[in-house]
């Protein structure tokens, strides 16, 4: 297959992309990814940002791999990093794919483990950053009122209850 032949789809970073897609948005659908990373990383490697992920050549691809694996080293700014100051390493890193869904997991389990209050949330399973609990995040059967049609079954399940005694 020749290097500049076209390709629907595009394997990277452990996630296929559509190669229909433009370069900055099909990069943005890893997960880890977003829209000013991904354009910071298409500046780094010095291509076209609307250019389409079908078209790029197999070196192409592995210098987007090498820069997103270490962003810092080619030059993308420390804020586009999503995991500054990282607790066990205290470096900067950009974590994407599997690696950051694993470590988003130790860091609830480690809060859990302290029984900080996000992690008292987390375990009860409760909205962890403030939001309102009163009306919204519910779960199960019963949502909103419905008085009326819950005393009519009340009653009806009394009389049933005292029609068999």
């Amino acid at each position: 297959m020749s290097s500049r032949e076209f390709r629907h789809i595009v394997r990277l970073m452990g996630t296929d992309l559509d190669g229909t897609k433009k370069l900055v948005y099909g990069l943005s659908k890893i997960r880890g990814i977003g829209i000013s990373f991904s354009t910071a990383v298409t500046r780094a490697v010095g291509l076209r940002p609307d250019i389409r992920i079908g078209q790029l050549s197999d070196e192409e691809v592995d210098k987007i791999e090498d820069v997103v694996s270490d962003p810092l080293k080619f030059g993308i700014p420390a804020r586009l990093v999503n995991r500054r100051k990282d607790f066990e390493t205290s470096r900067d890193v950009h974590l994407v794919g599997a690696d950051l869904v694993l470590r988003q997991k130790a860091d609830i389990d480690f809060m859990k483990d302290l029984r900080t209050w996000k992690g008292v949330r987390h375990s009860l399973g409760l909205k962890v950053r403030g939001q309102r609990t009163k009306t919204t995040g519910r779960s199960g059967k019963a949502v909103g009122v419905a008085k009326k049609a819950a005393i009519a079954a009340l009653r009806a399940a009394q009389r049933e209850k005292g029609g068999k005694e």
